[in-house]
């Protein structure tokens, strides 16, 4: 026998805060509908009923980013969109997160070279927390991805005196 047991009522649960709030962000997270080229049907499939998103509580796609706290970047970024891609970034509330999809997002894919319109990496944009190579990549491995950044929100703290440095971003395999 422990010396916590017979201590409390029956049915108190006793944890941290961090672990209640992070679970709870973990488990509902709202993507931003964000795609820009082909990646974006495979984005789309992950929320289709074979790979079912919302058993991660993410399937609830938004299309504003006042309401979202995830945005997915599947595609080409040219010069051109990368202004609207910040501002989108921006108008997202706190905490917010973001997931490169594919090779172009990544680091430009087969215009790295000689394109002179795209965007090296989406990362010179926006900072970017799970990195999901391919071109394009299976929706598994956007799944992949999402439970890495859930994986990532439950380390995280929420107090300013325990280390508000953020996290390190993730390359799926």
């Amino acid at each position: 026998m422990s010396w916590i047991e017979n201590r409390f009522e029956e049915g108190l649960i006793v944890t941290s805060a961090d672990w209640v709030i992070n679970w709870a962000r973990s488990n509902s997270i709202w993507p931003m509908t964000f795609g820009l080229a082909c990646c974006a049907i495979e984005m789309m499939a992950v929320g289709a009923s074979r790979f079912d998103l919302d058993r991660f509580g993410a399937g609830a796609f938004r299309a504003t980013p006042r309401q979202s706290d995830l945005m997915i970047v599947a595609g080409t970024v040219t010069y051109k969109m990368a202004s609207r891609l910040k501002r989108l970034y921006n108008q997202m509330p706190d905490p917010k997160y973001v997931i490169a999809m594919g090779a172009c997002t990544v680091g430009g894919g087969p215009y790295f070279k000689h394109g002179y319109h795209v965007v090296k990496g989406v990362d010179l944009v926006v900072p970017v927390d799970i990195y999901v190579p391919g071109c394009p990549p299976r929706p598994e491995s956007l799944l992949e991805g999402i439970m890495r950044l859930q994986d990532k929100i439950r380390r995280q703290s929420i107090g300013k005196l325990s280390g508000d440095r953020p996290l390190e971003p993730i390359m799926v395999s």
